[in-house]
């Protein structure tokens, strides 16, 4: 997908981070946006940037039937889809075994749910399209397993793997529409400062020192991130991955699939 340029495109997540730099960038590319998140304020801010007017709607990616009328609203208002990128995404730290469960649903709801929701509404659509593009936003945490994230890690390693199987199958029917995972590594975003934090990796227990700790390592800019992930519709890239801490994770997992964490405990800052 080379052209942007009259292209619909759906974000979910767009109130912030790495959703509003891919709003902007779309929209500087010429695609016709359809925006969602749950914070209204920060949506508001998002289309304050842009040059062209989207849709925007308040939609929990959580909610499966909020998901569907804001595919119905996508629809009705701009008669197709083209590009897809469910986004959205929440954080938590804390122990597996401290972990209440509602906290886990709270963040597989979000984070893997809403992944699903976004893709099987939205599938559809797509499919009638002549070409098309599905990105779902997995992460590392995707790729290799942390202490205190046990929650996200489950989340994201989901994502990655339904993504991958439905890339498959739609390969397999020989469908027009490209399937893409994407892994960010740490990215400035403010992820961390909202995120349900109980404790973190080395035991701290404190919400601002555990959020200081993921703002040392978190070296990409969300203008950077949207733009990697930009570059990777066009080229219809099956997996991408973000930053430079991204590509050495995945390639220690791949040197050392069950020993990874004792270097990476070894060197975190």
């Amino acid at each position: 997908m080379k052209k942007l340029n009259g292209k619909i495109a759906v974000i979910t997540g767009a109130g912030s981070g790495i959703g509003r730099a891919l709003a902007q960038q779309l929209d500087a590319a010429g695609a016709r946006l359809a925006l969602c998140d749950v914070d209204s304020a920060g949506l508001d801010n998002t289309v304050a940037g842009l040059r062209q007017a989207p849709l925007i709607a308040r939609v929990d990616v959580a909610n499966r039937e909020a998901v569907y009328a804001f595919r119905d609203s996508v629809v009705n208002t701009f008669g197709a889809v083209d590009i897809v990128i469910n986004n959205a995404g929440v954080a938590l730290s804390q122990t597996v075994e401290h972990t209440s469960y509602d906290d886990f649903e709270w963040l597989m709801n979000i984070n893997f749910w809403g992944v699903v929701y976004g893709s099987k509404a939205f599938l559809p659509v797509l499919k009638q399209r002549p070409e098309a593009v599905l990105v779902n936003v997995s992460s590392v945490f995707g790729l290799i397993a942390v202490p205190t994230q046990g929650a996200y890690n489950a989340a994201k390693f989901a994502v990655r793997g339904f993504t991958e199987a439905l890339r498959h199958e739609l390969e397999a029917e020989g469908s027009a529409v490209k399937v893409v995972c994407v892994h960010p590594g740490g990215i400035k975003t403010n992820i961390a400062r909202n995120a349900r934090a109980y404790v973190g990796p080395d035991g701290e227990a404190s919400a601002e020192d555990i959020a200081e700790r993921f703002e040392r390592v978190a070296f990409t800019t969300p203008e950077k991130a949207a733009r990697t992930i930009v570059r990777g519709i066009r080229r219809q890239r099956p997996r991408v991955l973000i930053g430079g801490d991204a590509w050495l994770i995945d390639r220690i997992q791949r040197w050392l699939p069950v020993r990874y964490w004792r270097l990476f405990s070894a060197i975190a800052p």
